[in-house]
């Protein structure tokens, strides 16, 4: 169930995601989705959704940087602890990539925007590293993400499956 919070949040923000064939795997919700292009607005996410989403909040804070209007993030200081202080790494890169955002000390207010290429430090994060390429697909240039090499041990198709969503990747 704690896989879950991601669509809820993307849901408030517009997206047009439906569940199909909805089961249970392992215990753990499991269906497939079927989504369409949908425009996204800001929302204020608070500490209630934290929880159900934590290891989410860099993909979704890429989705906020394209939002419409501005997408407050709090409650969530957890995420100063993970494998880095994702609030810190993320809110250094989204400004990085032109994203006019305002760090808090237990979020962030993101303000929607065109994303710019340029370049972002993962801080050997693998789900900023991620979330930095999926930023890639919607920049009008290209984004550099240093130190992003643990990406292929926590999901060894990543580069393949972002290839085929027409990311370009280039190992450098």
């Amino acid at each position: 169930p704690t896989r879950t919070g991601i669509l809820f949040i993307l849901k408030q923000m517009g997206a047009d995601i439906e569940l199909k064939n909805e089961r249970t795997v392992g215990g753990e919700p499991v269906a497939d989705l079927i989504v369409q292009s949908a425009p996204l607005h800001g929302i204020h996410i608070d500490e209630a959704h934290v929880p159900l989403a934590i290891d989410e909040f860099p993909a979704i804070l890429i989705a906020a940087a394209v939002a419409s209007g501005e997408t407050i993030l709090s409650g969530a200081a957890e995420l100063r602890v993970k494998e880095s202080d994702r609030i810190a790494a993320m809110a250094r890169g989204l400004t990085n990539i032109g994203v006019d955002i305002i760090e808090t000390a237990d979020g962030m207010h993101v303000q929607g925007s065109q994303i710019q290429g340029g370049t972002v430090d993962s801080h050997g994060d693998h789900r900023i590293a991620m979330a930095f390429a999926m930023a890639g697909l919607m920049s009008n240039t290209e984004i550099v993400i240093d130190d992003c090499d643990n990406v292929a041990t926590s999901f060894p198709d990543f580069h393949s499956l972002a290839a085929s969503c027409g990311l370009e990747i280039t190992v450098i």
